[in-house]
């Protein structure tokens, strides 16, 4: 129980900033692009009241560290209407990749304080400095994770949004129709094993951040 616990309250932190920023960042970049939407909404805030989604952000999350799987979780979506962006078609894909974006921003600030901390004598801080390295390695992961499994191009995911720019209009408007099963199709990879094509991607990442520190 003990243990449960110190990886709840390690985990929590690292979880709640990677979905959180995630959005604000969707809603941000939005809303320099036209979009008010997300601000009107009062989404636009690092209050964890505004994002927070109990399934995505609790209960998944706390499940998924319970069953020893990899952590992962998602806050509620910022609202954003592409009919208000200058450049609709466009300036959706920097509104998608935003939050991939971010996330892998955050990986990498983790992964330098995390360094640092490593390469240098504790010292004195002693009892602070493991939980804080722990976290910071948590924090890496699961902003790595959140990252790339966005990046996956089947709807709502960002990446769906970034591969429907890119294909013709005529099959973009075919692809788009995938929306309303996209978390289906999501259920089914993650049920058939077909997902795991992402590990070595994100490993690729975690090595990439860490270096000799990747555990």
């Amino acid at each position: 129980m003990a243990s449960l616990v110190q990886q709840i309250i390690i985990y929590a932190i690292p979880i709640l900033l990677a979905v959180i920023l995630h959005e604000v960042a969707h809603g941000w970049v939005a809303d320099r692009l036209g979009d008010p939407t997300a601000r009107y909404s009062g989404r636009l805030t690092l209050n964890p009241a505004a994002h927070i989604d109990l399934f995505g952000t609790i209960l998944l999350p706390l499940v998924l560290l319970i069953s020893g799987g990899f952590i992962f979780g998602y806050a509620k979506p910022v609202p954003i209407n592409p009919y208000n962006l200058r450049n609709p078609r466009r300036d959706i894909i920097w509104v998608s990749l935003a939050g991939i974006m971010t996330n892998l921003a955050l990986a990498a600030v983790c992964a330098m304080v995390f360094r640092i901390l490593a390469s240098s004598s504790p010292g004195s801080w002693g009892f602070i400095v493991n939980p804080l390295m722990m976290m910071l390695m948590a924090s890496v992961r699961i902003n790595i994770i959140l990252a790339v499994f966005n990046a996956v191009p089947i709807p709502p995911l960002d990446g769906s949004r970034v591969l429907a720019y890119l294909l013709p209009p005529a099959q973009s408007a075919v692809f788009s129709k995938l929306e309303p099963y996209g978390f289906i199709i999501i259920l089914l990879l993650f049920f058939t094993g077909m997902i795991n094509f992402i590990w070595p991607i994100i490993r690729f990442f975690m090595v990439l951040l860490l270096g000799p520190y990747m555990i």
